[in-house]
């Protein structure tokens, strides 16, 4: 398929000699990603976005995927933060760990493409390529499997023994099955052995435990950033003994590490485990382009001195001692020499000092246009936008229910917009004769009958409407195109911000783990945060016997 750029939409880079190209700010953040994304067409290597942070680095993220469609040549990849303070007590959900991961993996072979990263993100030493590339694995048809020395084998990858797969990083062994979920999978699999060799590869649900399509082979990637084989615990425990006036004997930290468990936050301690550390710029191409947005500097600098006095704040906790801020992340003055050794582009906003001579890009942003406005008619300011627009123009809908709900108060204005399957569709039009043609298929599938709007062959529709999760809107001057959200049609709502979704459970399948829980487990409370659990207790309370989780804290603490 095309990319789902507009040929004639075209952005500055960087010119021979020159190791800047300086951008005005455009009007919103999804018309930032619509540069971006023509900047990535036009560029011969991946670009690097580096957003202000996690928020809009999330919301470009979306906007790109909605933009760039179902283009291979230009993949959308996420590198998201861990969503934890710093120096927490908490290791990053392992959803996030997956994607992280998974992105690691494909940067260093990424010809072409957009990695979106939050500008905190950037400064985090990571582990070393070899670690992500040189310990994946994989599964195949056929293949002899000794179900001990794999489980061992993940076990040291850094996968979590359960009795019931449900997040990346999980794996279970029953009977003849293997149950795992790999690390940057969608979804986990079961591997079936018949003589101890592979028979069958499934995918399931781990919700049902249905068994779904059949694969070939499975590719494993790490399950941690952190590595866990036994050499590379007892470095660790060596260096923290070396470093640290710590009491093994009364660090959790060393209980954990010695006991072959992966303390929560072991991240924050990631260069013991490693003779060096990188940083995402050492799996990225050499051919990368950056993009920063306005501000994305400044918070970095401000993300270091948070982590600078988190640092002071936690420093004397002598049964976990901390790593100094430099050896886990790059200081700002460092990352401004990384990024000085290459081309970029800024983004400038009016207090920039270079906003006078940076380039204004052909965006503007999209007019409000209340469908239901007071002492108006019903989509009135629609329509004379329509009628004096000399462009074409796109209604954005966040999913398909949403689209059915504005299609139904569009056609009660009087306004019959085309159905058409994404941003990619309205941007290149179908060729001539297969307009009515995909607009009936469209039709058919929304369950109603649409009218085409009558446009000389090899043209796209006036107004048409799709599936496109945008968060604003935005128009183009040249050519001449204008999309439209929820936010112009209903601007008296309040926006509600995406959030990164996650896989949900059901609560029998909470019910089921917590039966499942084997004493000396870590466990999180909701109110309480993480301790470890020690069994059921017997207790009278107001009169009436009940069974009671006892979890113990820090310091023989117990709820």
């Amino acid at each position: 398929p095309p990319s789902a750029v507009l040929p004639d939409f075209r952005v500055p880079l960087p010119r021979p000699g020159q190791a800047r190209a300086w951008w005005r700010t455009p009007p919103n953040g999804t018309a930032l990603a619509c540069a971006a994304l023509a900047a990535a067409r036009q560029h011969p290597g991946p670009l690097l976005l580096v957003a202000r942070d996690n928020h809009a680095a999330h919301q470009l993220e979306t906007d790109l995927r909605a933009l760039a469609g179902e283009d291979p040549e230009l993949p959308v990849l996420g590198f998201p933060d861990w969503e934890t303070l710093p120096y927490d007590r908490f290791s990053p959900h392992p959803d996030i760990t997956s994607q992280r991961l998974a992105t690691l993996a494909r940067l260093p072979a990424l010809a072409r493409g957009l990695v979106v990263v939050p500008a905190a993100t950037l400064l985090q030493r990571l582990a070393p390529p070899e670690h992500v590339l040189g310990r994946r694995f994989d599964l195949r048809l056929g293949q002899r499997l000794d179900l001990g020395a794999e489980q061992r084998r993940l076990e040291a990858a850094g996968y979590r023994h359960v009795p019931q797969v449900y997040d990346p990083g999980d794996f279970a062994v029953r009977g003849g099955l293997l149950d795992v979920y790999p690390m940057g999978a969608d979804a986990p699999f079961r591997v079936e052995l018949l003589d101890a060799e592979i028979d069958s590869i499934r995918l399931f649900d781990p919700e049902t435990q249905r068994s779904l399509d059949r694969c070939d082979a499975i590719d494993l990637l790490p399950g941690r950033e952190v590595p866990l084989e036994p050499e590379r615990v007892q470095a660790a425990l060596q260096a923290l003994r070396e470093r640290f006036d710590v009491d093994t004997r009364r660090s959790g930290l060393v209980q954990d590490l010695k006991a072959g468990l992966a303390p929560a936050g072991i991240e924050y301690y990631l260069p013991l485990f490693h003779p060096r550390t990188a940083t995402l710029f050492d799996y990225l191409p050499a051919a990368h382009l950056p993009l920063l947005e306005d501000g994305a500097l400044e918070a970095a600098e401000q993300a270091w001195a948070r982590i600078g006095e988190r640092y002071e704040l936690l420093r004397h906790d002598l049964e976990r001692p901390l790593l100094p801020p430099a050896e886990l992340w790059l200081p700002p003055e460092a990352l401004r020499e990384r990024l000085n050794q290459g081309h970029r582009i800024e983004v400038c906003g009016n207090a920039h000092p270079r906003h006078g001579e940076a380039h204004a890009l052909p965006l503007q942003p999209a007019p409000s246009l209340p469908l239901a406005a007071r002492d108006h008619a019903p989509g009135e300011a629609l329509r004379g936008f329509l009628a004096q627009y000399p462009g074409r123009v796109l209604v954005a809908a966040d999913s398909p229910g949403r689209r059915e709900a504005l299609l139904d108060v569009l056609q009660a204005a009087g306004l019959r917009p085309v159905v058409v399957g994404s941003w990619a569709a309205f941007a290149f039009p179908a060729p001539p004769g297969g307009r009515e043609r995909a607009a009936q298929q469209e039709g058919s599938v929304a369950g109603r009958t649409l009218t085409p709007t009558p446009l000389p062959e090899g043209e796209g529709p006036a107004c048409a409407i799709a599936v496109a999760a945008l968060d604003d809107g935005f128009a183009l001057d040249a050519p001449a195109l204008c999309v439209l959200t929820e936010r112009q049609l209903f601007p008296e709502r309040a926006s509600q911000p995406r959030r990164r979704k996650r896989a949900g459970r059901e609560p029998e399948a909470v019910i089921r783990d917590l039966g499942e829980l084997t004493e000396g487990a870590p466990i999180v409370h909701e109110d309480h945060g993480v301790g470890r659990y020690r069994g059921l207790v017997a207790m009278d309370v107001g009169g009436m016997p009940g069974e009671f989780l006892d979890i113990e804290y820090a310091k023989g603490d117990r709820l």
